[in-house]
């Protein structure tokens, strides 16, 4: 009898729970709009961001389904804390990583997905920075059951266009390219016209933000033109080129020049090293440190690194024309060009169009802007020097060339279509910058006392090119529009501008001249 109502009781018990399991079933799969079974986390893997931007990590369900209800969480690794966390229908923000705050939402794999109730559970990501590259799991959880996969973010930022810098040393030219601000660490691949170059150096940097900076250099014994590439995977490398030449006029020119200055030069070091010796004959008591910090005086110079245009322009200062009269030019309050005569010098351009800025400088760091158009009916202008000059008169001999060596540090575009393709400095030898985008605005800074003088493409937020020299007295800013050339220059005015950073010595034009 016992046996019999044990059999009968279990038999009873076994019916009801399955019942309640049928229930429950039923009534999940009411829920969730789908049959019984395991749940299914489909993605798309990698996601590629650029440093700053916004972007999703697609992340739905399988079939789809409402995942409303559902317990989701996007996390880097299992027991770290989530990167978002949301479950019975709200966010639950009291354990989520502090660096996620206010950064995490869900977001849309693509134009047609509608959401949650579709089962998109992709997680849109803000402001994306370095640290944020890596893995992140996609976990949903519900009664069915739960699911999981990884998806892979890649950060990427293209660093600034390529500087390069040339210096001549003997019959060899010494060539660096650098760049900053580049994640992750960037290629860097050098070229003539022919074939890849082998550099002598290749060195890497990364900054407090994790950004990369890359600086190399070569040498090249011969004029060919050089371009130094430097760029990430899959994207567009930015590259810069330059053209070392040997002007002919300079090298025939200026030969017995150059060896009457090679003379004096030999004569002085012979009479410098003279005096050094016996100095050192008649101070023997003196420490090797002392010895040493006098052989330290003869070595070079550090190379100076351009200023940026973000910290050149905090130096902004108004720049005026001279008041001296030119008849070859046509002048109005900060614009000129040439007075449309004819030329003694042809279609040639010479410093007879040349002409001084005020106020000049002694000392300090300077920067100004000049346009160069387009304007109304006339195009850009395509002739034109922008620099500094130590003269304090413009000789308008024709046969005085306008070069470092005696006081004129300028960027120049010439107008003839052999050379239209290039910029070019007032060095000896000359330095021929490639040109592929023509400037409407070039901005010039002047660090007088470290010898900085550098040009920028206002526009495009890039340098142009930078030299260094020795400045020795009284520095002022150089402008030349050219003959036969309609567009017109323009000296650019603030309204409220800023004081220089190093404000150093500035003195008017006309008072030089006078003191003079």
């Amino acid at each position: 009898m016992q046996i019999a109502c044990h059999n009968l009781y279990s038999s009873y018990f076994i019916g009801a729970l399955m019942m309640h399991m049928c229930l429950v079933a039923a009534l999940g799969a009411a829920l969730c709009g789908a049959a019984p079974g395991s749940l299914e986390v489909l993605i798309r893997t990698p996601v590629k961001v650029q440093l700053g931007q916004t972007t999703t990590l697609p992340c739905w369900l399988n079939p789809p389904q409402s995942a409303d209800g559902l317990e989701v969480s996007w996390y880097r690794r299992l027991y770290d804390s989530p990167v978002m966390y949301y479950r019975a229908k709200k966010f639950e923000n009291a354990s989520q990583e502090a660096s996620y705050v206010g950064r995490v939402s869900f977001g849309l794999k693509d134009a047609a997905s509608v959401g949650l109730t579709a089962g998109d559970v992709s997680l849109k990501l803000e402001k994306a920075t370095v640290e944020d590259v890596g893995d992140y799991t996609c976990y949903v959880s519900s009664e069915q059951g739960y699911d999981s996969e990884s998806v892979r973010l890649i950060v990427t930022e293209m660093g600034h266009a390529p500087l390069m810098s040339t210096v001549w040393k003997d019959k060899m030219v010494n060539i660096s390219c650098e760049s900053e601000g580049w994640y992750p660490e960037p290629n860097l691949t050098w070229l003539d016209q022919k074939q890849v170059l082998k550099p002598k150096s290749l060195k890497y940097s990364k900054d407090s933000s994790g950004l990369h900076s890359v600086h190399s250099w070569l040498l090249v014994s011969n004029s060919t033109e050089v371009s130094c590439s430097i760029g990430i995977s899959d994207e567009q490398p930015k590259e810069a080129r330059v053209r070392p030449e040997k002007s002919p006029q300079t090298e025939l020119g200026s030969s017995a020049a150059g060896w009457v200055l090679f003379a004096l030069l030999l004569t002085a070091m012979l009479v410098l090293l003279g005096v050094l010796y016996f100095k050192r004959r008649g101070k023997k008591a003196e420490s090797n440190n002392d010895r040493a910090e006098e052989n330290r005086t003869l070595l070079p110079k550090d190379v100076i690194q351009p200023t940026s245009l973000s910290e050149a322009t905090k130096c902004y200062v108004n720049v005026t024309l001279d008041k001296m009269e030119n008849q070859y030019l046509k002048i109005k309050d900060s614009k000129l060009r040439d007075a449309k005569c004819d030329f003694p010098d042809g279609h040639k351009v010479t410093c007879i169009t040349a002409i001084k800025g005020t106020p000049g400088f002694s000392s300090g760091q300077y920067y100004w802007e000049v346009s160069l158009g387009p304007h109304p009916n006339v195009d850009l202008k395509r002739s034109w020097w922008v620099g500094v000059t130590s003269a304090t008169v413009i000789s308008e001999k024709l046969d005085v060339s306008p070069t470092t060596s005696n006081g004129f540090w300028f960027l120049s575009s010439n107008p003839n279509p052999d050379k239209n393709d290039s910029f070019q400095f007032s060095t000896e030898p000359n330095v021929l910058l490639p040109v592929y985008t023509r400037p409407q605005t070039v901005g010039v800074f002047l660090n007088y006392d470290s010898g900085e003088l550098s040009f920028y493409d206002v526009e495009r937020e890039c340098l142009i090119g930078s030299l260094t020299a020795t400045f020795t007295g009284v520095i002022f800013p150089f402008f030349n529009p050219g003959g036969g050339d309609k567009g017109v220059m323009e000296i650019l005015q603030r309204e409220e501008p800023g004081q220089p950073s190093d404000m150093g010595n500035s003195v008017d034009s006309t008072a030089q001249e006078t003191a003079s």
